[in-house]
């Protein structure tokens, strides 16, 4: 297919790279960061441009892949009707695109994306759709990246759902390990130490419910220790308030 990005940043790096992989055409990046924009299309062998007027007409399919309260205005500038349009975002309706094109969705990347890293993560694609033309264009697009050519249709009730246990899963364990870098780094611990024990709780719910698996002196009831460690972290308030909360909900205490 050929696709138009709009949008220049994390989300559309990695896809950009994985539709490339999958042997799609990128035709134009649109951004109004114009060095971003640039930096990617020399990498894809394109065009890219910072002017709205100057998007291309002539792509399969347009993805938005901007900042989540930037695409209501964006769309109220952009016309490309009998296109297929779709935007990336986990908590935003759909429906704004309605006025740009008939044949809108939304094409969500349920992944953690960073446009530095190394390898092309496994990313599992989430398509909701306005009709059935986008809703063909959009799942024949998300099978050539997604893990087995799997694609999944939500609702938008759903999908809302799933970025917000996305954001949990994600950015708020990371955190929780910035939170515990700091701590290592102003009490001489090094923080890599705990590196096989993150690998280890992660691979185990790979095969395991979380609550089967679940360790630790909160689930034992271990209340000296609990005290002795909510000491060790009385310089520390934030780390410290954060550790006695999940705690006492490891322990079944009321909050």
């Amino acid at each position: 297919m050929n696709i138009v990005f709009i949008g220049s940043g994390n989300v559309t790096a990695i896809l950009g790279r994985k539709f490339v992989a999958a042997g799609h055409k990128i035709m134009q990046i649109y951004s109004r960061n114009a060095s971003a924009a640039s930096e990617l299309a020399y990498e894809w062998d394109t065009e890219s441009t910072n002017y709205i007027s100057m998007i291309t007409k002539d792509a399969d399919v347009y993805i938005i892949s901007v900042s989540d309260n930037s695409i209501e205005p964006l769309a109220k500038e952009l016309h490309l009707p009998g296109k297929v349009v779709a935007h990336t975002a986990g908590a935003v309706s759909k429906d704004v695109l309605q006025a740009v094109t008939p044949h809108y969705g939304v094409f969500y990347p349920l992944q953690t994306l960073r446009k530095e890293s190394p390898h092309l993560p496994d990313t599992p694609i989430f398509v909701e759709a306005a009709t059935e033309q986008a809703q063909l264009v959009l799942d024949n697009l998300a099978a050539t990246i997604s893990h087995n050519h799997e694609v999944h249709h939500v609702t938008e009730l759903q999908r809302e759902k799933l970025h917000v246990t996305a954001v949990v899963v994600n950015n708020l364990v990371n955190h929780l390990y910035t939170l515990v870098e700091a701590f290592c780094k102003a009490e001489g611990v090094d923080f890599k130490q705990l590196l096989p024990l993150i690998q280890e709780t992660t691979e185990r719910v790979n095969n395991s419910s979380p609550a089967l698996v679940q360790t630790g002196p909160a689930i034992r009831h271990d209340e000296v220790t609990l005290n002795k460690h909510l000491e060790l972290l009385h310089n520390y308030p934030q780390l410290k308030k954060i550790y006695k909360t999940i705690s006492d909900s490891i322990e079944g205490k009321a909050l």
